[in-house]
Formats: C-alpha cells, sequence, structure tokens
C-alpha cells in the first residue's frame, strides 16, 4: 500500500490520504475531507505538504510534494510566501509509504 493524496481548498481547507491500495481511492479520501472546491495531488513513496497565510488563511497558501518531508515542508512554506504570504506556517503534512 503505498498510494496518498493531499487536498487544498479556500481558507486552509484540506483533506489528505496515505497508504491506500490505490491512487483513486487515496484522490476520493482525501478530496472528501476538504470543504469547498478543492485541488487534489498525489503523494507516491512520498511527502506532501500545505502551508497558508496566517495573517489572512483566505489568501497565500501553497503546497508541495517531494521525496523527503523537510523538503516538502520547506518548498510548501516558500510557495506560500512567493504568493505573498506574510506570516506562512504549515497547516497540514503527510508521508505516504517510504516517503
Amino acid at each position: 500500500m503505498a498510494a496518498g493524496a493531499l487536498a487544498v481548498g479556500k481558507c486552509g481547507a484540506y483533506g489528505q490520504a496515505f497508504d491506500f491500495p490505490a491512487q483513486e481511492a487515496a484522490l476520493a479520501a482525501a478530496k472528501k475531507q476538504c470543504k469547498g472546491d478543492c485541488t487534489t495531488v498525489t503523494m507516491n513513496r512520498a511527502c506532501a505538504a500545505f502551508a497558508v497565510d496566517m495573517k489572512n488563511p483566505c489568501g497565500a497558501h501553497g503546497y508541495a510534494v517531494t521525496p523527503r518531508i523537510s523538503s516538502s515542508l520547506n518548498a510548501a512554506t516558500k510557495k506560500c510566501y512567493d504568493f505573498g504570504g506574510k506570516e506562512c506556517v504549515i497547516r497540514a503534512w503527510a508521508c505516504d509509504a517510504k516517503g
């Protein structure tokens, strides 16, 4: 079992799923947890992170999927700042199988 997904939406909404037997099931589970219109990204033996601007949770955000958790956390935070965030923090993260 090594299929995972992260769903991200507006105003800090998110959903996550990891260690599912199939990618489709992981995508469906992550999207079901996320409120509103959400974008899903897959992770297969990787880590995903989602960062939001705590000054304005409905504003800037960023997400990333990389092979290691440390690089996912850094990349998601950097993207949040790149999109105009002022106080970006990690809202959610997950690693799937060997990520």
